[in-house]
């Protein structure tokens, strides 16, 4: 779906993306475009390729077949200029515990060469928005489940990278935790950036996406903004559009 006034070039470009694990095809000829400046929604069930797809994005895993770039950048022959574009909060949560949460932020932040008289504050940014400004001095490893998961959004997000890529982000947060991410992730859209989520709450993917696509065994099989998507299928809600589309819901593992 295109918003008034944001542009419309393409931040990611999938062509017949497929991946295979041995004899389970786990991406099967994917082709998708997500223009700038959208809040894209990949949704589906576990093991329908969501995941998968994510990390071929990131270059993390080598495609079987297909096309992919990121900002312009091919992933397969320019994959570091890809990554360099690229901020990434992964579904198995990455932080030191034994690190305090700002320290965790920081060191993120050198490591993707952020510059040093800005860093200190982009980490205080960072952090003020994800709801963590209290916590920031504790160690991580006494940190919830869902505050981990805040740090690695801050740390996703630390060098300003033009596409973000979150997988899952606010499993196991509780409401205002969640909602300081809804609140960035929407932040971050209309200063311009490209934000992808993959979850499995539909009123995280009403309220933040402009664009849907649902995918199973590996196929993109519905692609639109949340309310046309609804009014296509005469549902409810997005949870029954997947329904209607898969025959189980979106909460159920695959």
């Amino acid at each position: 779906m295109q918003r008034e006034g944001i542009k419309t070039r393409a931040a990611i470009a999938i062509e017949g993306l497929t991946k295979d694990f041995g004899d389970v095809r786990a991406i099967d000829g994917l082709t998708l475009t997500i223009p700038e400046g959208e809040v894209f929604g990949l949704l589906g069930p576990n093991g329908s390729g969501k995941t998968t797809t994510v990390n071929c994005l990131t270059g993390l895993l080598k495609p079987t077949a297909g096309r992919m770039s990121v900002g312009g950048f091919d992933v397969q022959t320019q994959g570091d200029e890809a990554r360099s574009v690229i901020g990434v909060s992964p579904q198995e949560t990455a932080v030191y515990p034994y690190l305090t949460g700002r320290e965790n932020v920081k060191l993120f932040g050198e490591l993707q060469s952020v510059p040093k008289k800005t860093l200190d504050g982009r980490t205080d940014y960072v952090i003020e928005k994800v709801g963590l400004m209290e916590e920031e001095g504790r160690r991580v490893g006494k940190y919830s489940g869902g505050m981990k998961r805040r740090v690695s959004i801050a740390m996703a997000l630390v060098a300003d990278p033009r596409v973000v890529l979150l997988d899952e982000p606010t499993v196991g947060m509780d409401p205002q935790g969640r909602r300081a991410v809804w609140d960035f992730i929407l932040d971050l859209r209309d200063k311009g950036k490209t934000i992808v989520i993959t979850t499995h709450h539909m009123e995280e993917a009403q309220e933040l996406c402009d664009e849907v696509g649902i995918i199973d065994h590996g196929k993109l099989i519905a692609l639109g903004s949340p309310d046309d998507l609804k009014v296509k299928y005469g549902a409810k809600d997005l949870e029954d559009v997947f329904l209607q589309l898969t025959g189980r819901t979106i909460r159920e593992g695959a």
